[in-house]
Protein backbone atom coordinates (compact mmCIF):
# COMPACT_ATOMS: atom_id res chain seq x y z
CA UNK A 1 0.00 0.00 0.00
CA UNK A 2 1.27 3.77 -1.03
CA UNK A 3 1.33 6.10 1.22
CA UNK A 4 2.33 9.92 1.34
CA UNK A 5 1.58 10.63 4.71
CA UNK A 6 3.81 9.59 7.53
CA UNK A 7 0.84 9.48 10.23
CA UNK A 8 -1.33 7.33 8.23
CA UNK A 9 1.54 4.66 7.37
CA UNK A 10 2.44 4.80 10.65
CA UNK A 11 -1.01 3.98 11.96
CA UNK A 12 -1.53 1.15 8.87
CA UNK A 13 1.59 -0.24 9.69
CA UNK A 14 0.82 -0.89 13.67
CA UNK A 15 -2.43 -2.29 12.84
CA UNK A 16 -0.72 -4.97 10.67
CA UNK A 17 2.03 -5.28 13.36
CA UNK A 18 -0.78 -6.16 15.32
CA UNK A 19 -2.32 -8.75 13.23
CA UNK A 20 1.06 -10.46 13.27
CA UNK A 21 2.02 -10.01 17.05
CA UNK A 22 -0.73 -9.83 19.72
CA UNK A 23 2.34 -8.69 22.47
CA UNK A 24 1.71 -5.46 20.29
CA UNK A 25 0.22 -2.60 22.33
CA UNK A 26 -0.35 0.86 21.87
CA UNK A 27 -1.09 3.92 24.18
CA UNK A 28 -1.92 7.68 23.57
CA UNK A 29 -2.91 10.41 25.57
CA UNK A 30 -5.74 12.38 24.13
CA UNK A 31 -4.17 13.02 20.84
CA UNK A 32 -4.89 9.16 19.13
CA UNK A 33 -7.01 11.04 15.96
CA UNK A 34 -3.98 12.72 14.98
CA UNK A 35 -1.04 10.35 16.01
CA UNK A 36 -3.15 8.04 13.95
CA UNK A 37 -3.24 5.14 17.11
CA UNK A 38 -7.17 5.53 16.51
CA UNK A 39 -6.63 3.05 14.07
CA UNK A 40 -5.12 0.43 16.24
CA UNK A 41 -8.01 1.31 18.50
CA UNK A 42 -10.40 0.82 16.05
CA UNK A 43 -8.92 -2.81 15.09
CA UNK A 44 -7.89 -4.15 18.36
CA UNK A 45 -9.68 -1.91 21.50
CA UNK A 46 -8.26 -4.74 23.92
CA UNK A 47 -4.74 -3.66 23.33
CA UNK A 48 -5.54 0.25 22.95
CA UNK A 49 -5.20 1.99 25.87
CA UNK A 50 -5.89 6.13 26.33
CA UNK A 51 -4.38 7.47 29.38
CA UNK A 52 -5.35 11.46 28.73
CA UNK A 53 -3.67 14.28 29.09
CA UNK A 54 -1.14 12.90 31.14
CA UNK A 55 2.13 11.80 29.21
CA UNK A 56 4.14 10.64 32.06
CA UNK A 57 1.48 8.13 33.24
CA UNK A 58 1.52 7.09 29.98
CA UNK A 59 4.87 6.25 29.96
CA UNK A 60 5.26 4.46 33.24
CA UNK A 61 2.25 2.81 32.58
CA UNK A 62 4.19 1.68 29.08
CA UNK A 63 7.00 0.68 31.08
CA UNK A 64 4.91 -1.51 33.34
CA UNK A 65 3.82 -3.18 30.12
CA UNK A 66 6.67 -3.67 28.94
CA UNK A 67 7.86 -5.68 31.88
CA UNK A 68 4.95 -7.95 31.56
CA UNK A 69 6.17 -8.79 27.72
CA UNK A 70 4.45 -6.68 25.93
CA UNK A 71 5.46 -4.33 22.73
CA UNK A 72 4.38 -1.00 23.86
CA UNK A 73 4.14 2.36 21.45
CA UNK A 74 3.50 5.24 23.08
CA UNK A 75 1.67 8.14 20.85
CA UNK A 76 1.81 11.66 20.87
CA UNK A 77 3.20 15.10 19.66
CA UNK A 78 7.20 15.19 19.47
CA UNK A 79 6.74 18.09 22.21
CA UNK A 80 5.54 16.06 24.67
CA UNK A 81 6.02 12.44 24.30
CA UNK A 82 9.97 13.37 24.65
CA UNK A 83 9.45 16.47 26.86
CA UNK A 84 6.95 16.03 29.52
CA UNK A 85 7.76 12.21 30.03
CA UNK A 86 11.68 13.26 29.88
CA UNK A 87 11.68 11.95 33.27
CA UNK A 88 10.24 8.63 33.23
CA UNK A 89 11.77 8.00 29.81
CA UNK A 90 15.51 8.32 31.08
CA UNK A 91 14.81 7.27 34.84
CA UNK A 92 12.55 4.00 33.85
CA UNK A 93 12.32 2.93 30.18
CA UNK A 94 16.35 3.98 29.05
CA UNK A 95 18.32 3.15 32.01
CA UNK A 96 16.22 -0.27 32.40
CA UNK A 97 16.87 -1.04 28.70
CA UNK A 98 12.94 -1.73 28.39
CA UNK A 99 11.18 -2.89 25.24
CA UNK A 100 8.99 0.22 25.24
CA UNK A 101 8.90 2.39 21.40
CA UNK A 102 7.81 6.17 21.58
CA UNK A 103 6.44 7.93 18.55
CA UNK A 104 6.90 11.80 18.19
CA UNK A 105 3.78 12.52 15.74
CA UNK A 106 3.71 16.16 14.74
CA UNK A 107 7.52 16.82 14.57
CA UNK A 108 9.67 19.89 13.94
CA UNK A 109 7.37 23.43 12.57
CA UNK A 110 4.88 20.76 10.80
CA UNK A 111 2.07 21.41 13.52
CA UNK A 112 2.09 24.99 12.50
CA UNK A 113 -1.40 25.58 12.97
CA UNK A 114 -0.87 24.96 16.87
CA UNK A 115 1.47 27.60 17.72
CA UNK A 116 5.42 27.21 19.32
CA UNK A 117 3.41 24.85 22.13
CA UNK A 118 2.48 22.41 19.90
CA UNK A 119 5.99 22.20 17.63
CA UNK A 120 9.37 20.93 18.56
CA UNK A 121 12.68 21.49 17.17
CA UNK A 122 15.00 19.90 20.22
CA UNK A 123 12.94 16.59 20.75
CA UNK A 124 15.73 14.45 18.35
CA UNK A 125 18.74 16.20 20.50
CA UNK A 126 16.95 15.20 23.96
CA UNK A 127 16.38 11.73 22.57
CA UNK A 128 19.43 11.27 21.43
CA UNK A 129 21.19 12.03 24.84
CA UNK A 130 19.47 9.51 26.78
CA UNK A 131 21.23 6.13 26.96
CA UNK A 132 20.49 3.69 25.69
CA UNK A 133 18.16 4.67 22.53
CA UNK A 134 17.35 4.40 19.62
CA UNK A 135 16.63 7.40 17.58
CA UNK A 136 14.98 7.15 13.79
CA UNK A 137 13.98 9.84 11.78
CA UNK A 138 12.68 8.54 8.42
CA UNK A 139 12.50 10.44 5.27
CA UNK A 140 8.89 9.53 3.83
CA UNK A 141 6.14 7.31 4.77
CA UNK A 142 7.42 4.71 2.31
CA UNK A 143 10.41 4.41 4.77
CA UNK A 144 8.34 4.88 7.51
CA UNK A 145 6.43 1.51 7.39
CA UNK A 146 10.03 -0.19 7.23
CA UNK A 147 11.21 1.85 10.63
CA UNK A 148 7.89 0.83 12.05
CA UNK A 149 8.44 -2.56 12.02
CA UNK A 150 12.26 -2.26 12.56
CA UNK A 151 11.57 -0.77 15.71
CA UNK A 152 8.98 -3.47 16.56
CA UNK A 153 11.67 -6.10 16.49
CA UNK A 154 14.42 -5.03 17.59
CA UNK A 155 14.79 -5.11 21.58
CA UNK A 156 15.13 -2.40 23.44
CA UNK A 157 13.99 1.48 23.73
CA UNK A 158 13.14 3.29 20.32
CA UNK A 159 12.39 6.79 19.54
CA UNK A 160 10.79 7.47 16.04
CA UNK A 161 10.24 11.27 14.83
CA UNK A 162 7.25 11.75 12.42
CA UNK A 163 6.02 15.14 10.20
CA UNK A 164 2.64 16.03 10.15
CA UNK A 165 1.66 16.55 6.57
CA UNK A 166 1.69 14.64 3.40
CA UNK A 167 4.34 15.81 1.06
CA UNK A 168 6.24 12.80 -1.61
CA UNK A 169 8.31 10.03 -1.00
CA UNK A 170 11.71 9.42 -1.86
CA UNK A 171 12.42 6.21 -0.71
CA UNK A 172 11.73 2.87 -2.52
CA UNK A 173 8.30 1.21 -1.59
CA UNK A 174 9.07 -1.74 0.35
CA UNK A 175 12.63 -1.19 1.13
CA UNK A 176 13.66 -3.54 4.16
CA UNK A 177 14.82 -0.78 6.74
CA UNK A 178 17.75 -1.12 8.67
CA UNK A 179 18.72 0.37 11.77
CA UNK A 180 22.31 2.47 11.81
CA UNK A 181 22.61 2.63 8.29
CA UNK A 182 22.28 5.66 5.90
CA UNK A 183 21.25 5.12 2.37
CA UNK A 184 22.13 7.01 -0.86
CA UNK A 185 19.55 8.95 -2.59
CA UNK A 186 21.41 10.63 -5.45
CA UNK A 187 24.71 9.72 -6.35
CA UNK A 188 27.35 12.37 -6.68
CA UNK A 189 30.96 12.70 -7.08
CA UNK A 190 31.58 16.60 -6.01
CA UNK A 191 29.53 17.60 -2.92
CA UNK A 192 27.51 15.47 -0.41
CA UNK A 193 24.41 16.67 1.14
CA UNK A 194 23.25 14.63 4.45
CA UNK A 195 19.88 14.85 5.34
CA UNK A 196 17.25 13.51 7.74
CA UNK A 197 13.58 13.19 7.90
CA UNK A 198 11.71 15.99 5.92
CA UNK A 199 14.94 17.89 5.05
CA UNK A 200 16.05 14.45 2.79
CA UNK A 201 12.89 15.48 -0.04
CA UNK A 202 14.16 19.40 0.08
CA UNK A 203 18.23 18.07 -0.26
CA UNK A 204 16.87 16.39 -3.53
CA UNK A 205 15.48 18.84 -4.59
CA UNK A 206 18.38 21.42 -4.13
CA UNK A 207 20.45 18.40 -5.81
CA UNK A 208 17.54 18.25 -8.80
CA UNK A 209 18.19 21.95 -9.59
CA UNK A 210 22.01 22.59 -9.58
CA UNK A 211 22.03 18.91 -11.72
CA UNK A 212 24.16 21.25 -14.59
CA UNK A 213 26.16 22.74 -12.07
CA UNK A 214 27.54 20.88 -9.20
CA UNK A 215 27.08 17.10 -9.33
CA UNK A 216 25.64 16.30 -5.45
CA UNK A 217 25.58 13.17 -3.79
CA UNK A 218 22.42 12.88 -1.52
CA UNK A 219 22.64 10.86 1.80
CA UNK A 220 19.70 10.13 3.81
CA UNK A 221 20.54 9.45 7.75
CA UNK A 222 17.69 8.11 8.83
CA UNK A 223 19.45 6.96 11.95
CA UNK A 224 20.07 9.26 14.38
CA UNK A 225 21.34 6.92 17.08
CA UNK A 226 23.33 4.98 16.66
CA UNK A 227 24.80 6.47 13.86
CA UNK A 228 26.93 4.42 11.20
CA UNK A 229 29.86 5.90 8.85
CA UNK A 230 28.43 7.94 6.37
CA UNK A 231 28.19 5.95 3.10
Amino acid sequence: MSYTNQRTAYGNTLVELGRENNKIVVLDADLGGSTMGKMFEEAYPERHFEMGIAEANMTSVAAGLAQMGKIPFTNSFAVFSGGRAYDQIRQTIAIGRLNVKICGSSSGLSDYGDGATHQSVEDMAIMRAVPNMTVLCPADANETVGAVRAMAEMEGPCYIRLNRNNYPNVTEEGKKFEIGTPSVLLQGDEIAVCATGYMAGLAMEAAEELENEISVRVINVSTIKPMSRIC
